[in-house]
């Protein structure tokens, strides 16, 4: 199911490269825009919208105090040429802060925030849901959609990283610590400054290593005790 948007803001060349920026982005559908804030209010109102791109400085009602007049705010992308009402946004509990002219790979790891936070609000069971995904940037514009119950192991190439699926591998310019932010910390877990894998996948833990569908894995030592209890808690816990 695709998140429904819309986009508030005064500047023509910025709402045309969101859009843009939407159309390459699987898993997103554009409902409307606005070039000002006050037009954009009874929609925003009468419509299910799952996420907002809202600029700042807009003439009659600025981006901020729209916010502030919603009783229910959808997830919110703030995208502004001005630094400045960072902190300001943040209280209003925004999702992202884009600072214009916003390049496609921030853009990118924004999305990502809202899909895995859109799925947390679903409930436990969404959390849990073995067709939760991520995207991934595989080349200049392609994004490739990774189910999350398919990778088998991250692995680190220096500025790169390396996802291993039942099916295939991704290449995507990003580091391991970065990515492994990005997925769920109950489902995948860290264990070497090289590896990050799928807890759920762990068939056996001997010694510092661990196995996956028949792979052995390496656990940094400085990884090992905080591995072996999070992985074995978690094992106790589905008995």
């Amino acid at each position: 199911m695709s998140l429904k948007c819309v986009i508030v803001d005064d500047e023509p060349l910025a709402i045309n490269v969101i859009k843009s920026y939407i159309e390459e982005t699987t898993g997103l559908e554009l409902l409307n825009s606005f070039n000002n804030a006050v037009e954009s209010i009874n929609y925003i109102r009468d419509h299910a919208i799952d996420l907002l791109f809202l600029d700042i400085n807009m003439p009659l009602l600025d981006g901020l105090n729209l916010l502030k007049s919603l009783d229910k705010k959808p997830l919110t992308i703030i995208t502004t040429a001005h630094e400045e009402f960072a902190v300001e946004s943040y209280e209003l509990e925004v999702l992202d802060y884009l600072v214009k002219p916003i390049p496609f790979h921030r853009f990118i790891k924004a999305i990502n925030k809202a899909f895995k936070v859109h799925n947390q609000t679903k409930g436990a069971a969404a959390a849990h849901n073995d067709k939760a995904f991520i995207f991934v940037k595989v080349d200049k514009k392609k994004m490739a959609k990774v189910y999350l119950d398919e990778i088998l192991s991250v692995e680190s190439l220096k500025d790169y990283i390396k996802i291993t699926t039942h099916t295939n591998r991704y290449i995507v310019h990003q580091t391991l610590g970065s990515f492994t932010d990005e997925l769920p910390s109950d489902r995948f877990i860290r264990i070497h400054r090289s590896y990050t894998i799928p807890i759920e996948k762990v068939e056996a833990v001997e010694g510092n290593s661990l196995e996956i569908e028949g792979i052995r894995y390496t656990i940094g030592r400085s990884y090992l005790n905080e591995v072996k209890s999070i992985i074995l808690k978690n094992n106790a816990s589905n008995e």
